[in-house]
């Protein structure tokens, strides 16, 4: 196992170098170049070349590119343009909440989708199995904002069931141990806060999940279509095997490798889709916050939540192939 790990970490190491070069390439070949990025359309020659003095970009691009590469290195992404704050910092103080809403939506997806299309599989042709495929075809086709506003509308503003906007609610004095506002609240034993902070993840947290959940439930149910019709299976009932066991041990197990890796992008897609769900809630995450950088050209953060995307996704595909390795031992000797 740790063979594997340390294979698949190296062999991340290029895909990463190639990220850098891309996004440095783009970085130079902005219009008006980065200096113009940042201080407008409007700046002047010597206003543009005294950036690019100040940023080295008067430099060879070998020398660019190695400095580039340094300061990803030490975390330094830059400043951003709109707050005057390091992007590191901005990236931290807002990771949190959009970790938080990503997790609490995988986990919807997850629980409903795997259980959903497995029983749809298993009753194929029902009730069920129709409505399940309709759902998620519908989960799929609906825009994510669109879904936000319907359910802000009728459970938030209609009802009242559930706040509208934020984290937590205004004047709640909860302390903030991690930035993870259930945690802190399970931590300090601030239950009332945990609760809180779970109500205000219920809307998003579904709304992120609709797409996700959708996926998962059509491939679980292909999977274990797939599965139920092979020899192995109808082995094991001919044996007279125990249904959990075959359910479990033989369907479950067996059709779980392509669902696992569905779980895996769709993990690293969710940080996509949090900006348009972040933005309608007010959520305060990373994504709200690449939405105000798209409109004010805040370059630094761009680069920022594209190598931050970039490294989440190749740590997810990590996780992915661990997954692999305990579902099926085979794997491991690849």
């Amino acid at each position: 196992m740790l063979r594997l790990v340390v294979r698949r970490l190296l062999q991340l190491i290029p895909t990463l170098l190639g990220l850098s070069v891309l996004l440095f390439l783009w970085l130079n070949r902005l219009p008006g170049g980065p200096a113009s990025a940042i201080l407008g359309e409007r700046a002047t020659e010597a206003e543009v070349a005294r950036i690019n003095r100040a940023l080295g970009l008067d430099q060879p691009l070998y020398v660019q590119y190695w400095r580039f590469l340094k300061r990803i290195a030490n975390l330094d992404l830059g400043t951003s343009v709109q707050t005057g704050q390091p992007v590191w910092d901005e990236f931290t103080l807002r990771f949190p909440a959009t970790v938080e809403l990503s997790v609490a939506a995988m986990v919807i997806a997850i629980a409903v989708g795997v259980p959903l299309g497995y029983f749809a599989a298993r009753k194929r042709g029902g009730w069920l199995d129709v409505t399940a495929v309709s759902g998620s075809l519908v989960g799929i086709c609906i825009p994510v904002f669109f879904l936000a506003l319907i359910l802000k509308g009728v459970f938030a503003v209609e009802l009242g069931m559930f706040p509208s906007y934020g984290r937590q609610s205004t004047g709640l004095n909860a302390t903030d141990v991690t930035g993870f506002a259930v945690l802190d609240g399970v931590l300090t034993g601030e239950l009332d806060a945990s609760w809180d902070a779970i109500t205000h993840l219920v809307l998003p947290a579904i709304t992120l999940a609709s797409i996700p959940l959708a996926v998962i439930v059509r491939m679980t149910r292909a999977s274990v279509l797939e599965v139920l019709g092979e020899d192995y299976i109808r082995t094991a009932e001919s044996k007279g095997l125990k249904r959990s066991t075959v359910r479990g041990r033989h369907v479950l197990r067996n059709a779980m490798l392509p669902v696992v890796t569905a779980v895996g992008l769709l993990t690293g897609s969710l940080l996509s889709g949090a900006v348009l769900t972040e933005s309608v809630f007010s959520f305060g995450g990373i994504g709200s916050f690449i939405r105000t950088a798209i409109d004010g050209r805040d370059y630094p953060v761009l680069v920022g939540f594209i190598m931050f995307i970039a490294i989440v996704y190749v740590l997810i595909n990590l996780l992915v192939d661990v997954a692999y390795s305990l579902i099926d031992p085979r794997v491991r000797v690849h």
